[in-house]
């Protein structure tokens, strides 16, 4: 918007958009003016010479409002027996207005989201279920209309209205509908959707706090080795988001959940069959053992004497980035000066082995900081002698 004081043109900017696209979206001004042309105008009736007899543009709140009764519709239809032509019909128009609502949020080839139409779309997102409409609703979409409402719900959950995400306060007070979400990795139509939707939501700490204290969380080691292949790498994706994104609740978690976690996770991950679990999983420990905030954890990971059996055996994996990873957990047990008597015996038993699997470790590329930790650990091996145990 311009406005004049004194004689003199002034710009106001009133916020910006997100886009996945890149950057924020371009200034707000001339919002209400632009954004019908763009997105939301209704067509002409047909025959109609173009231009005339155009109904009235709707604005997002409109937009929102008349997705909301369609999902509705769309719910009740689909257990009723409604003729097919007349739902057909209103499926199509959800359809079209689920992809406008994407490019208000997203922006198109010809123009970049608009501010204030974002935050208007948004407040009246969030101020009726229409979030859970689009997530219950998801499996009587068609493909494509899927792809749109999962895009909508994932930018929606980065949306700032006064500089607060309003989808925080939503799903704090809407936590149910992750139960609704974690088990969609169970359906092979819906997994890859639910998985997208499931990790912007965990975004917010609030809702990664309750994932982690409930039940949910140890489905996570069934869905990562899911035969099929895309849905077990998009779970392992959304795995590690929970366990690396909040530090202070992670922190939390794993302290109060240590015993059983690790037990599942090494002996269900760590030593499962399949190779890409193993890599996946002994890189994502590396992740969270190495974190400051974790230094407790690690303090008590890295005095088990079963835990180091465990990462000897991914050291003669036949896999160099598994060794290499495995490497990476490894050198806490050696640098940890409180080893207990057991863990030391172990390394002192299988030190000739030991030095010479290490001396002929290697990554693919020269890598100082490797060299250098390799060096200081082969010498701490050297110089360790037999404990007697208490």
């Amino acid at each position: 918007f311009k406005k004049r004081e004194g004689g003199k043109e002034e710009r106001v900017r009133i916020g910006s958009c997100v886009s996945t696209r890149g950057g924020a979206g371009r200034d707000a001004s001339s919002a209400a003016r632009r954004l019908p042309s763009q997105h939301l105008t209704s067509s002409s009736y047909a025959g109609d010479p173009p231009g005339l007899f155009k109904s009235k543009p709707r604005t997002p709140v409109d937009l929102v409002r008349q997705t909301r009764d369609l999902l509705l519709y769309a719910d009740r239809s689909n257990s009723s027996s409604l003729p097919d032509s007349k739902r057909h019909e209103k499926m199509a128009e959800l359809s079209r207005n689920i992809r406008d609502i994407k490019f208000i949020l997203y922006g198109n080839s010809e123009a970049e989201p608009v501010a204030e139409a974002c935050a208007q779309l948004t407040q009246e997102f969030f101020r009726q279920d229409t979030l859970r409409l689009f997530i219950t609703s998801l499996p009587i979409l068609n493909l494509e209309t899927r792809k749109d409402a999962t895009q909508v719900v994932a930018n929606l959950q980065r949306q700032q209205v006064n500089y607060k995400l309003i989808a925080s306060d939503y799903l704090e007070a809407n936590l149910d509908l992750m139960d609704v979400l974690i088990l969609g990795f169970e359906n092979l139509d819906m997994a890859l959707h639910y998985g997208a939707m499931f990790r912007e939501c965990i975004r917010h700490q609030i809702v990664a706090k309750y994932v982690l204290e409930s039940e949910h969380v140890k489905k996570f080691f069934d869905y990562i080795q899911l035969a099929n292949f895309d849905i077990a790498a998009d779970a392992a994706a959304t795995f590690k988001e929970l366990l690396t994104r909040h530090k202070s609740t992670v922190a939390d978690f794993l302290t109060n959940n240590e015993e059983w976690f690790f037990a599942d996770y090494n002996s269900k991950l760590l030593e499962s069959v399949n190779y890409v679990t193993r890599r996946q999983a002994i890189k994502l420990l590396g992740d969270i053992l190495l974190d400051r905030s974790n230094s407790a954890v690690m303090t008590k990971y890295v005095s088990s004497m079963d835990y180091l059996m465990i990462l000897m055996n991914l050291l003669i994996e036949s896999s160099k980035s598994i060794q290499i990873e495995a490497f990476h957990v490894f050198k806490l047990f050696v640098a940890n000066q409180n080893k207990p008597a057991e863990i030391v015996n172990i390394m002192v038993t299988n030190r000739s082995k030991l030095l010479r699997l290490l001396a002929d470790l290697r990554p693919d590329k020269e890598d100082e900081r490797f060299e250098a930790d390799k060096s200081q650990v082969l010498r701490e091996i050297s110089s360790l002698e037999p404990l007697v145990l208490a």
